[in-house]
């Protein structure tokens, strides 16, 4: 057949191309270069050809945001961004009407039933909860036609109006408690250092007391089994007043004058 009768058909690279022949599917193509026949010969039937591109590369669908009851009865609105792509380009497009609703609505539902189980603490405790369920949730059922779920994110998480209020007001009773418990704890700390200042200052002194009557026992004992160590502790106290300027008349009666 010249070239005059045949036609080109390029398939990009991220594609596949779905080929037809009158309207019956045979093959999926890679990407490159295909020639297929332009018009038949006299005498010759050529089926009619259609060639279908399918993008196979990561992709996003944004899943807007829908209003759903937590089990507390709070409404919230979320919107969440999923990531997917196409594996088996014949069997997304033959096995299900249009794979992204399918993808979008299975999302939907995935979120909407993973939500009205849990309470409006728990699920602004971890954000990430929500997409990992919603992942869990769709992953196999988007496997079943062709579609990989690559991961799920939430977008975003819209409360009502008055919820918001009351939130920004228990986050700010909040970071004024947690001020008053650090400025409490220094309080404390500092309490606890003088405290431990003063008992080692007692102790101190009370060691030092402890010496000082251990000193003079020892001393009282000393003298009280040599009555000379009493004579010289006197001259020892006389010789230190005079040293001070002090007179001592030693007679009958001792006496000292300053």
């Amino acid at each position: 057949m010249s070239k005059t009768n045949r036609y080109e058909v390029i398939v990009h690279s991220g594609f596949r191309g779905l080929r037809y022949a009158d309207g019956r599917f045979d093959q999926v193509l890679e990407p490159g270069r295909y020639e297929l026949p332009k018009r038949r010969l006299p005498g010759q039937r050529l089926p009619r050809v259609a060639i279908v591109p399918i993008d196979v590369r990561e992709r996003e669908l944004n899943i807007k945001g829908q209003e759903i009851l937590t089990v507390d009865k709070v409404a919230i609105r979320v919107s969440l961004l999923v990531y997917f792509r196409v594996v088996d380009a014949a069997l997304a497009v033959h096995s299900v009407g249009s794979y992204e609703e399918r993808i979008y609505e299975d999302v939907q539902l995935a979120a909407r039933r993973f939500l009205a189980t849990r309470t409006l603490d728990a699920i602004l405790n971890d954000r990430n909860e929500i997409s990992n369920a919603v992942l869990a949730d769709v992953k196999n059922s988007a496997n079943e036609f062709g579609v990989e779920v690559l991961r799920a994110d939430v977008k975003d998480l819209v409360f009502p109006g008055n919820l918001r209020e009351i939130m920004n007001a228990v986050l700010e009773t909040e970071r004024r408690a947690e001020a008053k418990l650090i400025a409490a704890r220094k309080d404390l700390e500092a309490q606890k250092l003088a405290l431990t200042q003063a008992l080692e200052s007692a102790h101190a002194e009370a060691e030092r007391e402890r010496v000082r009557l251990a000193t003079e026992l020892e001393e009282a004992r000393a003298m009280a089994e040599s009555p000379s160590l009493v004579k010289l502790r006197e001259l020892r106290a006389l010789v230190e007043i005079g040293r001070a300027g002090g007179k001592v008349v030693v007679g009958t009666k001792m006496t000292i004058d300053d």
